[in-house]
């Protein structure tokens, strides 16, 4: 009679978190549907601004179309979170691809048969903003589920870095294939990774139990959203800072091409890399951040990591030099790494789990503004110039962020 194999040894996790995250099918799929969407969102919105000028002449059209992506964020990214905690969240992500990929599909036949008007990429622009909308609430939630609290933090700031690297790559690929194949390739492109997104989240396993969806119930949802927040000082500060960036901070790239030609008479190329500069750097420290253990969740860390990046806005507008200027938003870069990383995970942490997805929609709203500030930096510079347009805003910024301390500040005092 032969011996009975040994029984078999289960296998220990992997000890780094990110051999853990890699190894984590749900992650894995998130991750790059994330990736996806992301790319495409920049290839779009570059490929459409570029067809939008070259028909019209007029950069105030191609502002319209960014600000038609960016409006749902304003008007439905807290209904979007309400929505998020009712429905169920991976169905949601996928009716988002399957849209996005027919409206894809909608501008390559319309292009194909010549009959694509402003209005119509005005209005695939609209659905992609209500898609994005959706996305900060539902996928980004569920990777910190899948990623279990342990890894969450290496967890959101892996999929940052995935968020910075297709900030600077998706531009240079919808360039790409705008001059070398033309719009309706590109939307192609497009259309078939929201259809393989689609795919990746079909083989999710996600356990949420919603509810039933009552219209009335989610004005009082996003009530109780705005209360909670009102409650605890970190959620607080996550907001406040959210704004701060997207209205003073962020807008700043509305300006780039401008100051590179005006201060630093920079070619495209260079105005290409004063503009990537400052992912850049977030890119380098999301790398960072994903490898590292044991980052902490602390609201006054994402507090002073924004205030680095404020203080490299005032900064860059007195650099005498292009590489100077570049080498100065790169810097910037460690901030806004920092605030991407702690923006979601310190509402998952920190809020009740009833209420996360309701919070991370209040935070989109909030990303919604940002057009806001573009507009205000772009009058300012049409008045002084950009050197002193973006130096001025940071400068409302810091302010914001000085706030921001306060109220952290007296929490802490209060034992919040």
């Amino acid at each position: 009679m032969g011996r009975s194999p040994p029984p078999a040894i289960p296998r220990a996790p992997p000890d780094h978190p990110l051999a853990r995250l890699f190894a984590n099918p749900d992650f894995v799929r998130l991750w790059a549907v994330g990736g996806l969407a992301n790319a495409m969102r920049w290839v779009e919105i570059l490929v459409a601004g570029i067809h939008v000028f070259a028909l019209t002449g007029s950069a105030l059209a191609v502002s319209v179309i960014v600000l038609m992506r960016a409006l749902p964020l304003l008007l439905f990214g807290a209904v979007a979170g309400a929505l998020a905690e009712t429905l169920d969240r991976r169905r949601l992500l996928m009716a988002g691809q399957m849209a996005s990929g027919l409206s894809a599909c909608a501008i390559v036949a319309l292009a194909s048969l010549g009959g694509l008007q402003v209005w119509h990429l005005a209005a695939s622009g609209f659905l992609g903003g209500l898609v994005w909308t959706g996305e900060m609430a539902s996928r980004r939630r569920m990777v910190t589920e899948v990623a279990g609290e342990a890894d969450m933090v290496p967890a959101v700031a892996t999929d940052s870095l995935t968020a910075n690297t297709t900030r600077m790559a998706g531009p240079l690929l919808g360039g790409l294939l705008y001059q070398t194949l033309g719009l309706a390739v590109a939307y192609g492109v497009a259309a078939g990774c929201y259809a393989l997104a689609f795919a990746l989240l079909a083989g999710v396993r996600h356990a949420q139990v919603p509810r039933r969806l009552r219209p009335r119930r989610l004005v009082a949802d996003v009530a109780d959203a705005v209360r909670v927040v009102r409650r605890l000082p970190v959620l607080q500060a996550v907001i406040l800072v959210t704004l701060a960036m997207n209205v003073f901070g962020f807008s700043f790239t509305a300006v780039l091409p401008a100051l590179g030609a005006q201060a630093y008479g920079a070619s495209p190329l260079q105005i290409g890399m004063l503009t990537a500069a400052e992912p850049a750097g977030a890119l380098l420290t999301g790398l960072a951040l994903a490898t590292r253990r044991g980052v902490p969740l602390s609201a006054p860390l994402m507090v002073a990591g924004c205030g680095i990046f404020m203080l490299c806005l005032l900064l860059v507008g007195l650099a005498p030099s292009l590489p100077v200027a570049i080498l100065v938003l790169m810097l910037g870069g460690i901030g806004t790494a920092v605030f991407a990383a702690l923006q979601t995970a310190l509402p998952v942490v920190r809020a009740p789990a009833e209420a996360r997805s309701r919070v991370l929609g209040l935070v989109a709203t909030c990303i919604g503004m940002g057009p806001a500030g573009a507009l205000a930096i772009g009058a300012l510079a049409d008045r002084w110039g950009p050197g002193v347009a973006i130096p001025l805003m940071a400068g409302g910024g810091l302010v914001m962020l000085g706030f921001t301390a306060w109220i952290l500040w007296r929490g802490q005092g209060r034992g919040a």
